[in-house]
C-alpha cells in the first residue's frame, strides 16, 4: 500500500500573532511553526501501516523553502519520501488542485490529511482532492482499518460516530482518534540523523486556479472586565438587562 500524507506548516498555539501591512500579511518573525495536529495524527496512523503492513509512506507539503523543516521532522518521525510543491499555500481549491496532481502522478491508494489546518480551519481540502481524484472520501475520520483493498473507517457525526466499509483508493480527512495523544511520536536522534538523507523532492506547481484571496486580517476582540456581583438578584438583572441572554 502506497500512503501519501499532506503536511501543514502551521504557527504553533503558543505563538504570538501579528500581522503587517496594513493587516493584510501575517508576520512570521519570532513565530514556531510545527506539523499541524490534524496531520500529526494522521502521520502516525501511516506509521502503523508501515510497521504492520509493509506500506510506503509519502509526505507532502505545498509550500516554499521555509516548509522543509516541517517535512524534515515528518521525515524524523518515520516517513520515507518527502515532496513540496514550490507554491505558496494560497487557497484552499489551488492547493488540493496541486496535491491532487501529485496523487495522480504517484499511484497512491491512501492519502491522509487532516480534516483542517490549525492556521485557517477552512476543511475544504481532503474533500476537494477525493473530487479531483476520483476516490473514496471519509471525513472526520476517527478509525480506519485497511485489508487489501478494503477498509473499515469510523467517522464523527452529532451525537456519536458512524462506521462505513468503503475501498481503496481512499482520501481521509483526520482527527484525533486516529490514534491517541500518547501515542503521537517524537523525532528520536536516530531518526533526525537519518531524515538528512531521505529524499525530499522539490516539484514545479501546475498551473491551478485560485479562486479567493485575502483582503485582510483582525484579531479577536479584548475580553471585557470580569464584572463581580455580590447578590443572586444583581446578577439576574445583570443577565437579564445588560447581556440580555435570559
Amino acid at each position: 500500500m502506497k500512503i501519501l500524507v499532506c503536511i501543514s506548516h502551521v504557527p504553533d498555539t503558543t505563538s504570538k500573532i501579528n500581522f503587517t501591512e496594513n493587516d493584510t500579511k501575517f508576520d512570521t518573525n519570532g513565530v514556531q511553526f510545527v506539523i499541524n495536529p490534524n496531520d500529526e495524527f494522521g502521520l502516525t496512523r501511516a506509521m502503523w501501516f508501515k510497521e504492520k503492513q509493509g506500506a510506503s509512506v509519502h509526505v507532502i507539503n505545498v509550500g516554499g523553502p521555509e516548509t522543509e523543516p516541517t517535512l524534515r521532522k515528518a521525515l524524523a518521525i518515520g516517513a520515507d519520501e518527502a515532496i513540496r510543491v514550490n507554491t505558496p499555500a494560497t487557497d484552499g481549491f489551488s492547493v488540493a488542485q496541486q496535491l491532487s496532481n501529485v496523487v495522480k502522478e504517484g499511484g497512491y491508494d491512501l492519502v491522509i490529511a487532516g480534516r483542517e489546518s490549525l492556521d485557517y480551519n477552512g476543511g475544504m481540502v481532503p474533500g476537494m482532492i477525493a473530487k479531483l481524484t476520483g476516490s473514496n472520501f471519509v471525513n472526520m475520520c476517527l478509525e480506519i482499518e485497511v485489508e487489501g483493498t478494503n477498509v473499515t473507517a469510523s467517522r464523527e457525526i452529532d451525537g456519536g460516530k458512524e462506521t462505513l466499509k468503503t475501498s481503496l483508493p481512499l482520501v481521509i480527512g483526520g482527527q484525533k482518534g486516529l490514534v491517541q495523544e500518547s501515542d503521537l511520536r517524537i523525532p528520536n536522534m536516530r531518526g533526525i540523523m537519518q531524515a538528512r538523507s531521505k529524499p525530499l523532492h522539490v516539484k514545479e506547481p501546475v498551473d491551478a486556479a485560485t479562486n479567493t484571496t485575502t483582503v485582510n486580517f483582525e484579531k479577536p476582540a479584548p475580553k471585557g472586565a470580569v464584572k463581580l456581583v455580590d447578590t443572586v438578584e444583581e446578577l439576574v438583572n445583570l443577565l437579564h438587562n445588560e447581556a440580555k441572554v435570559i
